[in-house]
């Protein structure tokens, strides 16, 4: 793969054996083109080769490559690319403060940009542009650099896209349902992408034990589908997932908190094999997290098998009081003299995520449970039988009832940290998330 000959360019071919749904995504001809399909379908790799091969179509010419936020640009979509040049052995020169690469064989030049802050796309003109993960990207970002492809040197004019479905979003109206002249979309079909099963041949059985049955539909197959409609927990059943729970000694506790006012909440758990049990909750109306320990310290101040706290990112933000939350909880267990230690992102998953992992956990795609709740725990119960979304939204409703979604979010933090799926994606072994 490489430039298509025609005077001005250059040729220069690079190992790369495209699946079929990628080789249609490459031959298209449509000003605008989409490549949507399932995780490990190939996505990043179709991104990145289209980068190359139009860098080269369009010499001394400059285009750019983007991601929904620059973590994403920067782990995923430029550790791609930068690995196929490398294993290509294609010159490039890498302009880190200007986040810009230089082909040096065409001169042409690559501009990396995060689009969340979309007002800043406007400006120079561009021969193409491309964007991994559109479902995450707002329209306005896209839309904005529609309007930047209008370079007049440009042999080759072409803005391009990969994602995985997300319901019945703005991408899927434009690509999909009403598909505006000049756009074409691939759709890659599961199971296609024989490189990856090659190297691990229980792919998808391993998502099926990873992700709730609608969420491994959507991921796993690629379909539109709405997964945020209705009860956010869906998979939760009380002759299922209820279960007495008898706390182990000789196992640590689990303490997931959420820091709210009123109510403040927190659920405990432990951990048998691959099994969580929730085993009690903490729920204090009008309270502060100095009462909350003070309450979990006198329910458990002779388990001395080990502690690992889980919450909310924001909590390790400086209050007005002059403490964060955590250096609290810090202060109390210290007192109450147990040992403990936190399991607490730097920030946290999106709400889309930690719903997923805890709806495959109360029952997965493979019809295992790995969620187990003792029927005391009463208001996590409401929380999952109750929360649901903003009808014709992917958001929680946090205002239809103020008591509802703390209890869940506190576990949910929990199962983000000890049971987010990690399984060999593509070539690069890395979060499937």
């Amino acid at each position: 793969m490489g430039g298509a000959g025609r005077e001005g360019t250059r040729i220069r071919d690079i190992k790369y054996s495209p699946l079929p749904s990628q080789a249609r995504f490459h031959k298209s001809s449509a000003r605008f083109k989409g490549f949507s399909g399932p995780v490990g379908s190939g996505k990043s790799q179709a991104l990145c080769q289209e980068a190359i091969r139009l860098s080269y179509l369009n010499p001394g010419r400059s285009g750019l490559l983007g991601a929904p936020t620059y973590p994403m640009l920067r782990d995923a979509t430029q550790s791609t690319l930068f690995d196929i040049l490398g294993r290509s052995g294609i010159p490039h020169d890498y302009l880190k403060a200007e986040n810009v690469l230089v082909m040096k064989d065409t001169g042409s030049r690559i501009i990396f940009r995060p689009v969340d802050d979309y007002e800043r796309l406007r400006g120079t003109n561009l021969a193409w542009f491309g964007l991994d993960e559109l479902t995450y990207t707002a329209q306005e970002a896209w839309l904005r650099l529609e309007g930047r492809l209008r370079d007049p040197k440009a042999q080759r004019l072409c803005g391009f896209a990969v994602w995985t479905p997300k319901g019945f979003d703005w991408v899927y109206r434009r690509f999909i349902d009403n598909t505006v002249e000049g756009y074409e979309v691939i759709l890659a079909r599961p199971y296609e992408n024989r490189h990856l099963l090659e190297k691990v041949p229980d792919y998808y059985e391993r998502l099926k034990r990873s992700y709730d049955d609608r969420f491994f539909e959507q991921e796993a197959l690629g379909k539109y589908l709405n997964v945020q409609d209705g009860q956010v927990y869906h998979t939760f059943d009380r002759n299922r997932n209820l279960a007495p729970g008898k706390i182990n000694p000789g196992l640590p506790l689990r303490w997931a908190l959420d820091f709210n006012v009123d109510p403040m909440s927190s659920v405990i758990a432990q951990i048998h094999g691959d099994v969580i049990h929730v085993v009690d909750e903490i729920v204090l109306r009008r309270s502060c997290t100095p009462e909350l320990v003070e309450v979990f310290t006198s329910r458990y101040r002779f388990h001395r098998a080990g502690l690992y706290i889980y919450g909310d990112a924001t909590g390790q933000k400086r209050q007005t009081t002059g403490s964060a939350d955590y250096e609290m909880v810090r202060e109390g267990l210290r007192r109450a003299g147990h040992e403990f230690h936190f399991r607490v992102p730097k920030s946290n998953p999106s709400v889309r995520d930690r719903v997923s992992w805890v709806n495959a956990m109360l029952r997965s795609a493979g019809d295992e449970t790995r969620l187990l709740i003792d029927p005391k725990c009463r208001e996590l119960i409401l929380d999952l039988e109750q929360v649901s979304f903003k009808p014709g939204s992917e958001n929680i409703d946090k205002e239809k009832d103020p008591q509802r979604t703390h209890l869940s979010d506190a576990l949910g933090y929990l199962v983000c940290q000890e049971c987010r799926p990690v399984e060999p994606a593509g070539e690069k072994g890395r979060r499937l998330f």
